[in-house]
């Protein structure tokens, strides 16, 4: 017999918009108190004390246009911030400051979330959606040059990209790129070559979020399908479907795989928190409480496993704290 779902250990309110994009920061030293950003609707970047559990600072950079993907660089004070006014904004919230640092226009209307990945001290990776609607572009952080454009080749069709994801084995070794578009396709990118891998038509619906386990080297999609689909990326770097995953109603709106590989979790439109075991795929818990479109999840990367959270942000304006540490 199954044990119920849990409650939310707590709900954040006050963003007064849907939210849809979330990311937490648990700082490395002990006394740090987590703190959690979202971006909702409005434009509005808040700043959650999860303490208090109130809102420490609203950032206001995206001209009250909607804020679709925020991620941290390196602490709790540097922040990218993506927004519906086609700008890329970065932060540095050292000392109380809440001016923009610097930014990237991107030209690009879609609502394909930028990625990072940090390639040295300092140095980051970012792949965004170009302003040619199948390309992607990959620049350095903070110089903001240009490493490589992605473009399909003639006649491929897959449409825009729908969701990204840079990666690298470890440290030296060359970062790539997953991307999902709108014709169902995962394409695995090389930057330093430009160009595409291996292909895989995973889904029958544009994909509208991913992650990868570079360890397993496997990696999960959804889109507005009832279908998950898991694929594996073998030696030849070839992409393969792996398994599916049939769930009980469609639309996924945001997929992530815990920082420790153990389970993943994801967002639907069916307002449900879906979670699952990474390894198996097998479902752990629905958790039903959001009243709304569930837009995206997040989990802290706390290193005291116990005090690890997920975060899910809706719709309904409301987010979700949920503590779902398991021993096994």
């Amino acid at each position: 017999m199954a044990l119920p779902p849990p409650d939310p250990q707590f709900v954040l309110r006050g963003t007064s918009a849907a939210v849809h994009t979330l990311c937490f920061s648990c700082g490395s030293q002990e006394p740090d108190v987590p703190i959690l950003f979202s971006g909702s609707e409005n434009g509005f970047i808040h700043v959650w004390n999860l303490k208090t559990h109130r809102v420490d600072t609203a950032l206001d950079g995206h001209g009250r246009k909607s804020v679709y993907c925020v991620e941290t660089m390196g602490g709790k004070d540097g922040l990218l911030s993506q927004g519906r006014d086609q700008r890329i904004c970065l932060w540095d919230l050292a000392e109380g400051r809440t001016a923009v640092m610097d930014s990237v226009f991107t030209e690009n209307v879609g609502f394909c979330r930028c990625s990072l990945l940090k390639v040295a001290q300092g140095r980051w990776l970012m792949a965004m959606a170009a302003k040619a609607l199948e390309e992607v572009q990959v620049l350095e952080l903070p110089s903001k040059t240009s490493v490589c454009t992605l473009k399909p080749e003639v006649g491929a069709k897959l449409g825009m990209p729908m969701c990204l994801k840079l990666w690298q084995l470890n440290c030296g070794s060359q970062p790539l790129l997953l991307a999902g578009y709108e014709d169902g396709s995962v394409v695995l990118w090389n930057l330093s070559m430009g160009k595409a891998l291996s292909q895989l038509v995973c889904h029958q619906e544009p994909v509208m979020s991913l992650d990868f386990d570079s360890e397993k080297a496997k990696g999960i999609s959804g889109s507005s399908e009832k279908v998950l689909s898991i694929w594996s990326l073998n030696e030849q770097q070839n992409l393969q479907v792996y398994k599916t995953h049939k769930l009980v109603n469609a639309g996924i709106s945001d997929i992530t795989i815990r920082p420790d590989k153990k389970i993943l979790a994801t967002a639907g439109w069916d307002h449900r928190i879906r979670i699952f075991g990474w390894k198996k795929l097998r479902p752990l818990a629905v958790l039903d409480y959001h009243t709304a479109t569930v837009h995206c999840v997040s989990f802290s990367d706390h290193k005291n496993p116990s005090e690890r959270l997920l975060a899910a942000g809706s719709k309904d304006h409301r987010i979700s704290i949920w503590s779902i540490y398991t021993q096994t």
